[in-house]
């Protein structure tokens, strides 16, 4: 057996045995602490970025050779674990990973501002756990298994947020952990429904063995569960109320690395569940499916675009935005067409980079001014050049100017919402592109028209060790705005897959 056939249990088990050995690294002693929390950063930067590695390594052989199966412990399936790689995860995989790498090199500065000494090495085990849950949710086959990795990253992102030293950040935290486990509940008991049902976990078995028993109240009633609890996991609207406290309050590379990731895993959960496991027939026919998420979806567009207009802080603003952000991807869905879903798995990749660039350029304003209020940040245009360029770069990309990622995501939507000849959806997506345009302004406007406040002392340029992470990023929206070969030829394929009825 050659590596490239080990590589998936590499993607899981590397990061997930380094989470204890940053964990077990606190000192509380305040020297070492900082000493020990600087090596717990090193090693989860370091593994992020071979973990980077690897999901590329599988995106290329999924690409080049169809999909990878791994039997854990060599149990074959059904009986035992399979993690399966095809086009969509091994997408998601690089989605996670890469922005894994990028924001655990740009956490070193805001982490060592925000959290405790002694706490260093615990927040760097608890980003490795969520970071292998994360990446456990993508490449699992098993339905089970893809539960329990969402409760490790779920668990860890509770924890992670809680340590921001705004004491709101606990509150948030604690919002998100009902909510969460609300939505964890209702997966567990549809995926208990469908075993119930079927006598199998893993979801290429399910998808065989469904079709039999699909029209019955029972597996009704687990596709409902399952959709519903995985909506509140992606924050759709209205299930999206512990999403703006989270950012908003949660530390600066957290903001960034689960703005960034958590959702789009999510959403990856939806279409897993809704297409490969239950079929699109099911979904889409029997169910009609898109019928509930067309309206969800516009009216989280509209809606979240204008509460993050009238917002006075930038965090929420783009906390509100990744709402909206949520329908453009749920709108996609719900056009049931090839099409569509490919431009739902397109604004998933282009999103992830948007989002992430512009919660780092928030967070280096963050570490020089100590917070992202409008009313701090007058002026900074002039006192932090860079910072302020990186976001309105990035704040043109979520507008969907043409040159960027964004452009290419909304593109792509409007394509397949013309082809439905859905021309009310085509207007709903310009006019929120304005409405983008609106609240993108009012931070731009604020950094470079308005004076700076007289009681701020003078601000100097963010360190180059978070600016250079924050413009790869940038320059990666920039880049996948011209060659769209990537993300475009790996979503057509894999709408291709999720649509055809096979897992």
């Amino acid at each position: 057996m050659n590596l490239v056939q080990h590589l998936p249990v590499l993607q899981v088990a590397v990061p997930l045995v380094s989470a204890p050995i940053c964990a077990l690294l606190r000192s509380s002693e305040r020297p070492a602490g900082m000493l020990q929390g600087r090596l717990a950063w090193a090693i989860a930067c370091g593994v992020s970025w071979a973990m980077l590695v690897v999901a590329w390594l599988l995106f290329e052989a999924v690409r080049d050779g169809g999909p990878i199966v791994y039997e854990l412990g060599g149990w074959a399936p059904p009986w035992g674990i399979e993690y399966r790689v095809d086009t969509l995860n091994a997408l998601v995989l690089l989605v996670v990973s890469g922005i894994g790498a990028v924001t655990s090199t740009f956490a070193r500065r805001t982490v060592e501002a925000e959290i405790h000494p002694d706490s260093l090495s615990l927040f760097y085990g608890a980003w490795m756990l969520c970071f292998t849950g994360l990446l456990g949710i993508a490449i699992t086959g098993d339905a089970f298994n893809l539960f329990v990795f969402l409760e490790i990253s779920s668990l860890s992102s509770y924890v992670l947020i809680a340590m921001g030293n705004d004491r709101r950040a606990v509150a948030a935290a604690y919002q998100y952990l009902i909510m969460g486990t609300i939505g964890a509940t209702f997966i567990l008991i549809g995926i208990g429904l469908v075993y119930m049902m079927t006598g199998t976990l893993n979801m290429y078995d399910l998808a065989q063995r469904l079709p039999a028993v699909d029209h019955t109240r029972t597996v009704h009633a687990a596709f409902a569960f399952m959709i519903v609890g995985v909506s509140l996991k992606l924050a759709a609207f209205p299930l999206h109320l512990w999403l703006p406290n989270a950012y908003a309050y949660a530390p600066t590379a957290v903001s960034a690395f689960l703005a960034a990731t958590a959702t789009k895993v999510a959403l990856y959960a939806m279409l897993r569940f809704a297409f490969s496991v239950f079929g699109p027939d099911y979904a889409l026919h029997q169910l009609a499916f898109q019928h509930i998420l067309l309206p969800l979806s516009v009216a989280a567009i509209l809606v979240a675009s204008l509460v993050a207009i009238f917002q006075a802080n930038a965090k929420r603003i783009l906390a509100y935005s990744s709402v909206a952000q949520i329908g453009y991807m749920t709108l996609g869905i719900s056009l049931a067409s090839v099409g569509g879903v490919t431009a739902t798995i397109v604004h998933l990749f282009n999103h992830a980079i948007i989002k992430g660039s512009l919660f780092l350029a928030l967070g280096c304003v963050m570490y020089r001014v100590g917070s992202v209020r409008l009313d701090r940040m007058a002026g900074l245009g002039r006192e932090m050049p860079w910072t302020m360029a990186a976001f309105v770069v990035g704040g043109l990309s979520l507008v969907g100017i043409p040159l960027t990622a964004g452009f290419i995501s909304k593109w792509y939507l409007v394509l397949a919402a013309v082809e439905r000849g859905w021309w009310p959806v085509v207007a709903v997506i310009v006019v929120a592109s304005l409405m983008a345009a609106i609240y993108v302004w009012r931070v731009i406007e604020t950094a470079y028209l308005k004076p700076r406040p007289g009681d701020r002392d003078p601000v100097a340029e963010a360190p180059a060790a978070m600016l250079v992470p924050t413009w790869i990023l940038l320059a990666a929206n920039l880049y996948f705005g011209i060659d769209t070969s990537i993300p475009v030829g790996a979503a057509a394929h894999a709408a291709r897959q999720l649509l055809g009825g096979g897992p």
